[in-house]
């Protein structure tokens, strides 16, 4: 399944990834942000429901001075509201939220799938943050998140879970997430119900305890 979930990634096809029971329980929507068109944030919109977020690799969000938001307000005036460690014992890996600078509103299905393809594409420029300052703006539509440094040794979120699939891809490892909701119990989307969608559309489901297990053997 691992190998089907790389050569959809690939195709800028859509893979479905469930992080684990123990965790968040849930599973995203995964696409690699290079491909990313207003077909792909229409589908998240319609099939899944959460929240449509870009992931970004440790060291190129470092490269573009962008900081998790809770370490921004953690010296600021709102700092008692900061969240801590989650339910499943992680802190948020949210940074900042943007718009491309030519978009209107930032929220149609064009442009958050302009702005996605933006800050993919400064992924491979020499002068990364001078290009994202002078190209978005905040707060925006697209919120950001940052994958942790160490990948799945040291956190193991969808953020840091679809960034190592878009490496291992061989892709820019910056990729668009999105949870899948249910709209009859108002909750994440069970498994079970995941794996009907995934077989009805064709669409390789990975299971994190499955990449978790190649990582240890391969992730350095």
């Amino acid at each position: 399944m691992l190998e089907s979930a790389l050569e959809s990634l690939r195709r800028g096809e859509f893979v479905l990834l469930f992080d684990s029971a123990g965790r968040e329980n849930e599973i995203d929507m995964v696409v690699a942000a290079e491909f990313i068109t207003p077909e792909h944030i229409s589908r998240m919109r319609r099939h899944a429901g959460g929240l449509v977020c870009t992931a970004l690799e440790h060291s190129f969000a470092e490269s573009l001075h962008l900081r998790y938001m809770h370490e921004m307000l953690a010296d600021s005036e709102h700092r008692d509201m900061v969240l801590g460690l989650a339910p499943y014992g992680d802190r948020p890996s949210f940074s900042i939220s943007v718009n491309h600078h030519s978009t209107y509103t930032g929220i149609t299905d064009r442009d958050r799938a302009l702005t996605i393809q933006k800050i993919a594409s400064i992924y491979g420029m020499s002068e990364r943050r001078k290009e994202f300052v002078s190209s978005f703006r905040t707060p925006g539509h697209v919120p950001l998140l940052v994958a942790a440094d160490g990948l799945l040794a040291e956190r193991r979120g969808h953020t840091e879970m679809s960034v190592y699939l878009a490496r291992l891809a061989g892709l820019v490892p910056v990729t668009v997430v999105c949870e899948m909701l249910d709209a009859q119990t108002y909750a994440a989307l069970t498994v079970k119900e995941a794996q009907k969608f995934a077989k009805q559309h064709a669409i390789p489901l990975v299971d994190g305890e499955e990449l978790l297990g190649y990582a240890k053997v391969h992730l350095s």
